[in-house]
Parts: structure tokens; C-alpha cells; sequence
């Protein structure tokens, strides 16, 4: 079954509680639930992979440039005994 992603955001009921209503869904199905409180970022959100790299450290690189990869990359390439 084919369903649409469902996202709400929900107000914590006394006891700690966090009620989904979703129509949308077929009952007895398995979904996934990620609560985050609101204003911070989510770990499964397209943006964090970025977040993530844009924060390693700066290392060796194979090569110093652009350039100089795709020159590696040509003379691979013409080097290919067809």
C-alpha cells in the first residue's frame, strides 16, 4: 500500500502523551513516528547530511583541484584498452 507522508505538529497531553490523529492512514498499518520538539532541527532531515559534512574537518584531498581530477579522469579514460 502507497501512503502519504503525514506531518503535524501536536501539542504534549498531560502524562507526557503525544496523540496522531490521521485519517489517511489504514488502521493496523506500521508507520514510522519521529517526535522533535519544534524549532530544532530533525536528525532525519534532508539538511542535517549537509550540516554534517559542512562540519568535518578539512583533510587531504587525492587531488588540489577540480582540474586536476578531471585531467586524471581524461587520461583514465583515453588509457582504456577498448
Amino acid at each position: 500500500m502507497n501512503m502519504k507522508s503525514v506531518k503535524q505538529v501536536v501539542r504534549v497531553q498531560p502524562g507526557h502523551r503525544v496523540e496522531v490523529v490521521a485519517p489517511e492512514l489504514k488502521e493496523g498499518s506500521l508507520v514510522n513516528v519521529v517526535i522533535a520538539p519544534c524549532g530544532e532541527r530533525n536528525e532525519g532531515s534532508p539538511n542535517s547530511v549537509l550540516a554534517f559534512l559542512d562540519a568535518l574537518p578539512v583533510g587531504p584531498r587525492a587531488f588540489a583541484s577540480w582540474e586536476e581530477y578531471e585531467i586524471h579522469l581524461r587520461q583514465e579514460r583515453d588509457a582504456w584498452d577498448r
